[in-house]
């Protein structure tokens, strides 16, 4: 089995997935607020326990994947946030890259945990995968997102389409 590292920062622990997070990352994914710039849909339990499952393939398979966002405080997973290879059909491409995504539920927007968990994912990837290019894409509608990824220093690439809806391909410029 795969050490999946964690990450620790000020507020919060970035760590593997748990079977007892289940609940809480399925609700995190039925949410409309979270999905609406993420597909557009909630997600039904049995998409989201794929999901689930797949985060544990990633690090076992390619040594990086995404983390459950635990509040330090509460103790309760509040999001999740890392880096995937899901060899999408987007142009330009994104294989081959460290593509950030992040979700968080809505009851924790707006207190800075998004810039917080990235900037600690940005500093693995520096630590641990230095040659990798760093990516995301956003819906340009979603400027809370937009905002913290050019507040981690995301630099626009390239506006594009992804499954027919507009996208902002972002790279990360390191400081």
């Amino acid at each position: 089995m795969v050490q999946i590292p964690i990450v620790e920062t000020e507020r919060l622990i970035l760590r593997d997935h748990r079977l007892s997070d289940f609940d809480a990352y399925a609700a995190l994914w039925r949410n409309p607020l979270v999905t609406r710039f993420i597909g557009g849909r909630a997600r039904t339990r049995e998409e989201s326990w794929i999901r689930f499952l797949r985060h544990a393939g990633m690090w076992h398979h390619i040594g990086f994947g995404f983390w459950a966002i635990e509040e330090k405080a509460s103790g309760a997973m509040v999001g999740e946030g890392g880096f995937h290879e899901l060899k999408r059909d987007i142009q330009p491409s994104l294989e081959g890259t460290l593509e950030t995504g992040w979700s968080l539920l809505p009851h924790v927007h707006g207190k800075g945990y998004a810039t917080e968990a990235i900037r600690g994912m940005l500093g693995w990837a520096a630590a641990n995968r230095p040659e990798m290019t760093i990516t995301c894409f956003i819906d340009p509608d979603n400027l809370a997102s937009i905002r913290v990824a050019e507040k981690c220093g995301f630099i626009e690439r390239v506006r594009t389409e992804y499954g027919g809806e507009p996208v902002i391909i972002y790279d990360h410029q390191p400081s």
